[in-house]
């Protein structure tokens, strides 16, 4: 049976966890390592200032205390099959979409890039959430969990479709399975961010600050991955992780030699 190694960043009681887990347990052998509380956010960050420790919650299920997604992976990777291969991570299924430059914020997405940095193919999964009225959001993972088993079948019999160093994001718009338009390949998007720092005074008069949630706004893009959620379609991105901007190589290089 293959290896499939399961993290998220939503933490380890997390609905989307349990959704994934059910969706891939007839594909392979299973191993989650997912953080004790959540992390929503937290980066590409792995823990150097205090030592980590695997928590077991169940067969082959464990919470890292206090770790970040990265963390999961990272120490999956090197202690838990130290002797052995994983042929799969897959990060997820967060709640809420993970598009365009949201990605690096994204500890899910996160996950995944460790993975990739190691040798091994990896998925990043998450589901976009709906407004409610009166506030709110409502979603669930039907369709993730569904698509999460196809994708991850096909890969497993086929292979990755990308070279080293490279991973899937994978967003899933908020609709019913049959109303689902099919996968699309996409490029990510670019955000449109605005003042979400919302500021309160505790009793003793101390100022402090919460961190809003940013409404979904993206600057228009061609095959982009919030016009394919938005459309109905399940969005698929190759990532990479070299950040280089190759196409101003050249111009950079003018400017230096001006």
């Amino acid at each position: 049976m293959k290896n499939i190694l399961i993290t998220n960043d939503d933490g380890y009681e997390a609905d989307g966890l349990k959704a994934l887990i059910e969706a891939l347990r007839p594909l392979g052998r299973l191993t989650i390592v997912a953080p004790a509380t959540e992390k929503s956010s937290c980066g590409h960050s792995l823990t150097l200032t205090r030592p980590l420790k695997f928590i077991s919650v169940g067969d082959d299920f464990y919470k890292l205390d206090d770790g970040t997604p990265s963390d999961c992976v990272y120490l999956a990777l090197h202690s838990l099959f130290a002797d052995s291969k994983v042929d799969l991570v897959v990060s997820g299924i967060n709640r809420g979409a993970n598009l365009g430059e949201d990605m690096t914020y994204s500890g899910t997405v996160a996950g995944a890039m460790e993975a990739a940095l190691n040798g091994v193919s990896a998925i990043a999964i998450s589901q976009y959430m709906s407004r409610r009225e009166g506030g709110g959001y409502s979603y669930d993972y039907d369709l993730a969990a569904k698509t999460a088993r196809e994708i991850v079948a096909k890969i497993l019999e086929g292979g990755f479709p990308l070279p080293p160093r490279q991973l899937l994001n994978v967003n899933i718009p908020h609709i019913a399975a049959d109303l689902c338009k099919g996968w699309k390949i996409t490029r990510g998007g670019g955000r449109i961010y605005r003042n979400e720092a919302i500021r309160r005074t505790n009793p003793r008069g101390e100022e402090y600050f919460w961190l809003g949630a940013h409404p979904l706004d993206f600057v228009p893009t061609e095959n982009g991955d919030y016009e394919a959620i938005r459309d109905g379609f399940v969005s698929i991105t190759p990532v990479m992780c070299d950040l280089t901007a190759n196409d101003s190589i050249a111009a950079l290089n003018g400017w230096l030699n001006a």
